[in-house]
């Protein structure tokens, strides 16, 4: 049986996806600082403290299927796919291509057969893959959490978002609804960008 806990599997993750290995070449040399770095394009590859409290708060388990909107570098990305396993499936989106290509191109380097890269254009997310047994999103909404990502999440699902200045913790019960929602305060991330057809 094994005993490894989230946390232990989480540090695991850190130590077998490399952060440099997912920036710039110019800024490589400063991987191990915990602050986040400019990929281009105003986006940011995120603080390795807040990644993981967001992967802690999510808490992905074998097999599942995670989505993870702003995959930018692709780091994120591929501690999930480590996280979740072979069985396991990540769901990466990305308005920018530029910025898809450079985390679709990072994440070859890991392997990475279980993740699968997207552009998202004008939707939120990914609808047409869901439900999501897991969502992050690496970047912040306005004001409130988006009905679109809570309607992708499955029941028994978490998603992970910033809002604002914080971090939201949203969890469904198993008919769906939800059961369990929780603020994190005192977190910075670029804008999420929500585009609507008019």
């Amino acid at each position: 049986m094994n005993n490894t806990t989230l946390e232990q599997r989480v540090n695991q993750a850190f130590v077998a996806v490399e952060r440099h290995c997912f920036m710039p070449t110019d800024n490589q040399h400063m991987a191990d600082y915990d602050a986040p770095f400019s990929i281009g394009h105003a986006q940011t590859i995120s603080q390795p403290t807040t990644v993981k409290h967001m992967l802690l708060w999510l808490a992905p388990e074998t097999g599942q299927r995670i989505l993870d909107v702003g995959s930018g570098s692709g780091w994120s990305s591929a501690l999930l796919a480590y996280l979740v396993g072979p069985t396991g499936s990540v769901f990466a989106v990305e308005r920018i291509p530029v910025l898809k290509r450079f985390g679709e191109t990072n994440c070859q380097r890991f392997g990475g057969d279980n993740i699968e890269f997207f552009i998202t254009e004008n939707r939120l997310g990914l609808a047409t893959h869901a439900p999501f047994d897991r969502i992050l999103v690496s970047a912040a909404a306005t004001d409130k959490i988006p009905d679109e990502l809570v309607n992708q999440l499955a029941p028994n699902g978490k998603l992970i978002i910033p809002v604002n200045n914080s971090i939201f913790e949203l969890q469904k019960n198993a008919q769906g609804e939800i059961e369990y929602c929780h603020e994190h305060f005192g977190y910075v991330f670029v804008p999420l960008i929500i585009e609507t057809n008019n």
